[in-house]
């Protein structure tokens, strides 16, 4: 028993070593950045100004629309209010400009070849689906849909879905976007596969954004996230021994993986359970590869196959 704690003493030093040489690199990596406030430079125009930011901004002015459509845009009065809240909220960017650059420096480190992107703030009349969009050299952020979970625009959202409306959302959703393309797709439909890919994602922002919380990252409370810690075993076990973990049948996808106000084991406790436990759990399957695998690179990572993540991962929880 003192030999296991020794060595896991020494695991720990030595990751702690390690991110600290990480974060001292990071800190030397140059990056300057201004936010572009497009939803302040629209709402505030008058139509003889469109021709000039459509020009500044081709992107959001989309071919064949006529320029009544945004002339009525700046005159009508929800989308006026709903500048006026995002105004109110977010008069300033200090703190998220503050942690972008953080954001971009670990981008540099781990995917050198991209550069600093230009980014630009929106308003997108509450579409969720559109909330961040990291790509390239664009970063966008549609900060209408960070007014916060108890906002009034809000109220008709379920209540798991308005935690993806906080102002903290906004990194973890820009490395989401971040990470399209560069994670290997599933090769099969297997649950096992699916938690695997979503727990890639999540370890992307355990290296892109080590500044925030477990809770944030995943977009929990800190409540959910320790239920998650505290019945780790018990849920793991449950789809070993119920052998969901290759199973193929897409409902399992519904019942683990995807946003929803809770996860399906078909128990009684089902209602205390968080949603997209299986994302968690795949978290922890990566984790525990990367902390048996260290010449794996994070790169190599996101390309690698489900199957050999698991097998190599050493991944089993302790019984409480």
């Amino acid at each position: 028993m003192k030999q296991l704690l020794f060595v896991l003493v020494l695991i720990t030093l030595f990751s702690c070593k390690e991110d600290s040489q990480v974060d001292e690199a990071v800190a030397k990596i140059p990056i300057e950045f201004k936010v572009e406030r497009f939803d302040k430079i629209f709402y505030e125009s008058k139509p003889e100004d469109l021709q000039g930011i459509k020009a500044q901004y081709p992107f959001f002015f989309p071919e064949g629309n006529p320029d009544s459509i945004w002339v009525n845009k700046l005159k009508n009065p929800l989308l006026k209010e709903l500048y006026k809240e995002v105004q109110m909220k977010y008069p300033t960017l200090g703190p998220i400009e503050n942690d972008m650059e953080k954001l971009f420096a670990y981008v540099q480190y781990y995917f050198p070849k991209y550069k600093t992107p230009r980014v630009i703030t929106l308003i997108s009349e509450v579409d969720t689906e559109a909330k961040a969009f990291y790509v390239d050299t664009l970063a966008l952020v549609s900060l209408d849909c960070y007014l916060g979970k108890d906002h009034r625009f809000y109220v008709d959202f379920p209540e798991y879905k308005k935690m993806e409306l906080e102002e903290n959302q906004i990194l973890p959703n820009l490395v989401s976007t971040f990470c399209y393309g560069k994670i290997a797709p599933p090769t099969d439909r297997t649950l096992i596969a699916a938690m695997i890919y979503y727990g890639k994602e999540l370890y992307v922002k355990d290296k892109l954004i080590p500044f925030y919380s477990d809770a944030v990252k995943i977009g929990y409370t800190e409540t959910k996230l320790q239920f998650c810690q505290a019945n780790e075993y018990y849920m793991w076990s449950n789809l070993v021994e119920n052998k969901l973990l290759y199973d193929s049948n897409p409902k399992n996808e519904l019942r683990f993986i995807k946003p929803a106000p809770f996860t399906k084991f078909y128990l009684e406790i089902d209602n205390q359970t968080p949603g997209r436990v299986g994302q968690w759990l795949g978290w922890q399957i990566v984790r525990s590869y990367m902390e048996n695998n260290d010449d794996v690179t994070l790169e190599q990572l996101l390309t690698m196959d489900a199957k050999t993540i698991f097998e190599n991962s050493k991944y089993k929880p302790k019984k409480p």
